[in-house]
């Protein structure tokens, strides 16, 4: 079975976002690349019973190559991904509840903690509506992620994250939901506090060791 050990972590991390509450019913989905191809969880599949001859593996053209059902509606979104940024090796897309809550009323997610840093900017942009696994949505997404970001909402959709493995993907996805949780509920007390660019900065440079 190609990519084997791939499909196996994918089921893994498939039944860990279900029990984190990251998405619902047979929404959310996740790949992992490696060289020329992608395996990436099946279409209309609850994640936490999916199997790993379940998962499709398909090239960077979306061709299926191997795989017992449909890849994901989302492929192009995952692909387009893969094209714009050599160095990642998974993605994940989810349905979480705060996520989707900033996602559908705010055009940006604003810098509420230093922790929005570890998804590559001073703030989480949220990519403009587009109907789901569309190559409109893949654009969206792409543009909302450049500059070298980890992390995007997508308007009334959900969020999506990058990193180098699954493992790393994962956590920024609890990250990326943790800062929305923070926003939301921190509305219910007042008016959130906003880091500035300098204070970020500042945080930027403890990071890297240079202040």
């Amino acid at each position: 079975m190609l990519l084997e050990d791939e499909r196996r972590e994918l089921c893994e991390f498939g039944r860990r976002i279900v029990e984190c509450g990251l998405v619902v019913g047979a929404s959310g989905n996740l790949s992992v690349r490696r060289g020329p191809l992608v395996a990436i969880t099946p279409s209309g599949a609850p994640l936490e019973r999916i199997t790993p001859a379940e998962c499709a593996v398909v090239d960077l053209k979306g061709t299926v190559v191997e795989g017992t059902r449909t890849p994901s509606s989302e492929t192009p979104m995952h692909l387009a991904l893969y094209e714009s940024d050599p160095h990642a090796g998974a993605v994940v897309h989810t349905h979480a509840v705060f996520g989707a809550v900033v996602a559908t009323t705010l055009p940006v997610l604003p810098a509420i903690h230093y922790n929005v840093l570890l998804l590559g900017g001073h703030d989480v942009r949220v990519a403009p509506y587009a109907t789901y696994g569309t190559p409109e949505l893949a654009d969206s997404v792409r543009a909302a992620l450049a500059g070298g970001r980890s992390g995007a909402l997508l308007a009334n959709h959900g969020g999506v994250t990058l990193g180098r493995d699954l493992i790393e993907a994962y956590d920024r996805t609890k990250i990326l939901e943790w800062l929305c949780e923070v926003y939301v509920r921190s509305l219910a007390v007042g008016t959130p506090s906003v880091l500035t660019a300098a204070e970020l900065a500042a945080v930027e440079r403890r990071m890297t060791g240079t202040g």
